[in-house]
C-alpha cells in the first residue's frame, strides 16, 4: 500500500510540474516565430514540427504549428490547400486539448470553424461553441469572440451588445474598440462612434492576433467613404498602405475611389 502511494504521489508531482521545454525545443520555436513572421510558412512549419515532436504536449507550441499550417495552407495550391487546413485544425484542436485555458489557440480554433466549409471541418455551430468556452475562461474575450460571429451572420445589434457590455468593464480593450469600429464600417450606422473607436485603436498596441493599425485605418476609409467624404477616405486608404504597402483592400479600396 505505502508503495501505490508512493507511485501515486510521484505520478502527481509528475503532472503538477511539467518539464520546462528544453534549449532546443526553445531554440526551434523562437525561429518559427521569425519564419512566420517573415512569412516563410515551409520553414515555419520544419520548425515548428520539430519543436512538437520534442516537446508533444506542449499547448503554445501546437498553436503555433497550427498557425504555421494555415500560413501554407493560404500560399498553397488547390490540391495541397485542403490538406494544410486540416492539419491546421488538428493542431489547433490539440492545443485546446492540451490546455483548455488556451484563449488564443480557442480564438484561432473559433476562427478556423467560422471560415471553413463542413467538409473540412467547420461550422458555425463549432465556432459559438469555441466562443462559448472562451467566455467561460475569459469573459472580456468571450465578448468579444462572440461580437464577431454574430457580425459573421449580420446580427449587428447582438454584436454591438457584446461590445458595449465588454467596453463598459474594458473602455481600452483594442479588440473589442476595432470590432466596434468595424460595424460602423459594414453598416454605415453610428459613424462618429466607430470613427472615435477606430482612432482610439491607433493610439493602442495591437494584441497578438488582432487585425493590426493598417486595417484599423482601412476600417477607417471605409467609414468615410459611406459619409460621402472621398478625401478623408483617400487620406486612410493611404495611411494604411503606408504601414503595409502590400494590405491588399486597402490597395482595392483606393483603386475604387479612382
Amino acid at each position: 500500500m505505502r508503495t501505490l502511494l508512493f507511485i501515486l504521489a510521484a505520478s502527481s508531482l509528475a503532472f503538477a510540474q511539467p518539464a520546462a521545454p528544453s534549449i532546443e525545443t526553445k531554440t526551434l520555436a523562437s525561429h518559427g516565430a521569425a519564419q512566420l513572421a517573415a512569412g516563410d510558412s515551409g520553414a515555419a512549419v520544419k520548425s515548428f514540427e520539430k519543436a512538437v515532436d520534442l516537446d508533444p504536449t506542449n499547448s503554445v507550441l501546437h498553436h503555433q504549428l497550427g498557425d504555421a499550417y494555415g500560413l501554407a495552407a493560404q500560399k498553397a495550391g488547390v490540391l495541397a490547400r485542403p490538406g494544410l487546413a486540416k492539419k491546421s485544425r488538428l493542431a489547433y484542436e490539440k492545443s485546446v486539448e492540451l490546455d483548455p485555458a488556451n484563449i488564443a489557440a480557442r480564438q484561432s480554433l473559433m476562427n478556423f470553424y467560422q471560415m471553413a466549409p463542413g467538409i473540412m471541418g467547420g461550422g458555425i455551430d463549432k465556432a459559438y461553441a469555441q466562443a462559448a468556452e472562451i467566455k467561460r475562461h475569459d469573459e472580456l474575450r468571450g465578448r468579444v469572440a462572440l461580437a464577431i460571429l454574430h457580425v459573421r451572420e449580420k446580427r449587428y445589434a447582438e454584436a454591438t451588445a457584446e461590445l458595449d457590455a465588454a467596453l463598459l468593464v474594458a473602455p481600452g480593450d483594442y479588440a473589442a474598440l476595432f470590432q466596434t469600429g468595424r460595424i460602423a464600417a459594414l453598416t454605415g450606422e453610428n459613424p462618429e462612434r466607430g470613427i472615435e473607436a477606430l482612432q482610439s485603436c491607433l493610439a493602442l498596441t495591437p494584441p497578438r492576433g488582432a487585425p493590426g493599425h493598417d486595417a484599423a485605418h482601412w476600417r477607417l476609409g471605409n467609414i468615410w467613404e459611406k459619409k460621402g467624404d472621398k478625401i478623408a477616405a483617400r487620406g486612410a486608404y493611404e495611411a494604411s498602405l503606408k504601414m503595409n504597402p502590400n494590405f491588399p483592400q486597402a490597395i482595392e479600396a483606393l483603386k475604387k475611389l479612382d
